[in-house]
């Protein structure tokens, strides 16, 4: 499963790595300033995702305040790929505190805030332009409505959401169907062994709706590299947020990895990225080198018995009326002792016997 094996994001024509490049480090400013690297630090990166056939690359407004579209432009130009590199950046944030539409998911941010990406990423057109987060208050109709026209405009090729209810993706998507409209391509939201819930309505949402899941921290935030097992780089109780689940979880990671003969990462990006329904994993790195060891993920394919292990010693049971969409459950509606099959040819759709 090499990096230069591509898939359709979502129900489009648009092929992409099944790992993307996440640049949120791309810079010193802002709130990612901590962590940041500088233009020269992450040259080598990108370039080093470029010769692995990687073509996927992510970014937004927000981050280091907006030096990561900066820089990513000039390294783009600088390569001379940007027929060849599908482009993501998103919006939001607020770009001046001061301004109460300089922020947000109305039309008047939304066109000014990809006028300014495109400025800063010196092109004049970014291949999938996402809502960065739900504002909560934005009509969902102005949204879907502003991205039909930044599409005919020629700005943007494909919408996205990002980090969005399930419902409000849903009711986008319809909209867009019913009116003829753009239609959304990909839902970026977070996705780990440890961080499961998508799995409950946003997975099969997007694959009923034509909408491909792009992971965002499949490590968790670090925490499934192992760094916090015993002689690692760091302790258990250096992770507060974490659960005592979660902890448990480290064991099996750490199992499976020994036995495949790869990283605890490199299990944990390799299991994202080949779930129902997930389009590319996103991995952002602070060297090239550690980017490699990330993009080797595909290198290899978990055993079924040894993803079950994994399956299991994640998974997240379902709460509240969530529970009654089991297929446990579903023996009350339908007796799993009655032979029910499939209607008479000419009808549809047939009965499912759970």
């Amino acid at each position: 499963m090499a990096l230069d094996q591509y898939y359709l994001l979502g129900r489009s024509g648009l092929r992409v790595s099944r790992i993307a490049l996440g640049t949120m480090n791309f810079g010193t400013g802002g709130f990612h300033a901590a962590y940041g690297r500088t233009e020269a630090e992450v040259r080598p990166i990108f370039r080093a995702y470029l010769d692995a056939g990687g073509n996927f690359v992510d970014t937004a407004d927000f981050y280091t305040a907006g030096e990561s579209e900066t820089i990513l432009g000039k390294l783009i130009a600088e390569a001379g790929v940007r027929d060849r590199v599908v482009l993501t950046t998103k919006f939001t944030n607020s770009v001046d505190p001061a301004d109460p539409n300089a922020g947000g998911n109305g039309r008047k941010h939304m066109i000014r805030a990809l006028d300014a990406s495109l400025r800063r990423l010196g092109t004049d057109h970014v291949d999938v332009f996402l809502l960065h987060t739900w504002d909560r208050i934005t009509p969902v109709e102005e949204v879907v409505r502003t991205f039909d026209d930044l599409v005919r405009a020629g700005k943007i090729r494909y919408p996205g959401l990002s980090d969005v209810p399930s419902w409000y993706a849903a009711r986008a998507q319809t909209l867009a169907e019913a009116h003829a409209l753009a239609p959304m391509v990909n839902l970026q939201l977070p996705y780990s062994l440890v961080q499961r819930e998508i799995e409950t309505e946003h997975v099969p949402m997007g694959q009923t709706l034509g909408l491909g899941v792009t992971a965002w921290s499949p490590l968790a935030g670090g925490f499934l590299t192992g760094k916090y097992r015993d002689g690692g780089a760091g302790r258990l109780s250096d992770a507060p947020t974490w659960t005592e689940r979660d902890r448990q979880l480290l064991e099996p990671l750490g199992a499976v990895a020994d036995q495949l003969g790869v990283t605890m990462a490199q299990v944990a990006i390799n299991w994202v990225a080949t779930q129902p329904g997930v389009a590319a994993a996103i991995v952002g790195a602070s060297s090239a080198d550690q980017l490699g060891t990330s993009m080797a993920a595909l290198d290899f394919e978990i055993p079924a018995e040894l993803r079950a292990q994994l399956d299991e010693a994640s998974a997240v049971p379902p709460a509240s009326v969530y529970r009654m969409f089991t297929p446990a459950y579903q023996n009350w509606i339908v007796s799993p002792e009655l032979k029910i099959g499939d209607k008479p040819a000419g009808y549809a759709p047939p009965v499912r016997n759970w």
